[in-house]
């Protein structure tokens, strides 16, 4: 592939920005096929159902981990210099803004990513919540709610480097990683097998995976082949949503980028995929789903995605396919925040 010529004809903004679309139109397409959605997994966990959704999600997850550390072992990808693992971080910011954000996920019955692409296929609610999202993110960035960000976060902070890398914590290397996502993937393979046949289950959730995989891949050849300084980023949904929010209420004229460009791709690929299975339908308030407890899951997951450094798809699988301390534990707490929510709010298994 000549990275060379396409930056050269296009510029760094442009190249980042069809990449991102291109990951985000598979993206979108394989999520939506696949009804994938960590809330859905958490709950089902939690309940003791290992069925389609947690199926899927752990065929994504494992999937992202093996093909990242695969492409880190062949010399495909270099990931020290991503920002989860390069700069400062905050765990005490991952344990609580991934409780706040699970908690936020179960009240709008969806995370970040998953808003999004039921958006694409209608559903008001979503598109809702996602507005709500982007706007609270933004706040915590760098508006009237990054005090209080920037105040937890301070709590318990850690340097950046190897005190950031679980491999280098336990002096293990990528070979290591590689063998645990495929442990994983056997399990995620068992429970898939478990809860029955399924095309785009299958098909679906590894495809998600590998579009997590691509996204480092593609901006770390982009940073490779330029001569300007480039950051190697994943796929996430937080930055991007609020860099949107931003883009529409400032002056045009600012360089593009690989969230700007991920964004309208995982629209754009979610309408497809609902087009394909005939699922486009338009969604609204209606008895049993209250505006109060959409608006306030949405404000939550906004600021515990920007106090965790990540939404469940950015900091959960993105971060955790290489392996970043801040993002392990980010996925812990919205695994128990989204697991006591359920319980204590909706409670309809206690």
């Amino acid at each position: 592939m000549d990275w060379t010529g396409w930056i050269e004809r296009w510029g760094e903004p442009g190249v980042l920005a069809v990449a991102g679309l291109l990951v985000g139109l598979g993206f979108g397409f394989f999520a939506q096929r696949s009804r994938f959605c960590l809330r859905g997994a958490v709950i089902e966990f939690w309940h003791g159902r290992f069925a389609d959704k947690l199926a899927v999600w752990l065929l994504a997850f494992s999937s992202a981990v093996v093909l990242v550390q695969a492409l880190v072992v062949a010399g495909g990808l270099d990931v020290s210099t991503a920002r989860q693992l390069s700069a400062r971080g905050s765990l005490s910011g991952a344990l609580v803004g991934g409780l706040i954000f699970g908690v936020g996920m179960v009240l709008t019955r969806g995370c970040a990513s998953r808003l999004l692409v039921l958006s694409a296929q209608g559903n008001l609610r979503a598109l809702l919540s996602g507005l709500v999202f982007a706007v609270v993110a933004q706040a915590a960035l760098g508006g009237v709610l990054a005090p209080l960000r920037e105040a937890i976060s301070g709590w318990w902070v850690v340097e950046g480097g190897p005190s950031r890398s679980l491999l280098a914590l336990f002096g293990v290397g990528p070979w290591d990683g590689l063998a645990f996502g495929a442990l994983w993937l056997v399990v995620a393979v068992f429970f898939a097998h478990h809860s029955g046949w399924g095309f785009w289950k299958w098909a679906g959730g590894i495809g998600t995976g590998v579009m997590v995989a691509l996204a480092w891949f593609a901006t770390y050849q982009v940073m490779s082949h330029s001569f300007e300084p480039v950051q190697i980023q994943g796929l996430t949904f937080s930055g991007p949503s609020a860099e949107w929010l931003m883009r529409v209420l400032s002056e045009p004229g600012k360089p593009w980028t690989f969230g700007l460009g991920l964004m309208p791709g995982v629209f754009l690929g979610s309408m497809l995929g609902a087009a394909l299975g005939r699922e486009f339908k338009v969604e609204t308030f209606g008895p049993g789903y209250s505006l109060p407890r959409y608006v306030t899951g949405a404000v939550l997951m906004g600021f515990g995605s920007m106090l965790a450094g990540g939404c469940a798809v950015g900091a959960g699988m993105t971060g955790g396919a290489i392996f970043a301390v801040t993002a392990w534990l980010t996925l812990g707490g919205m695994w128990l925040g989204g697991g006591l929510a359920d319980r204590l709010i909706d409670g309809r298994h206690a």
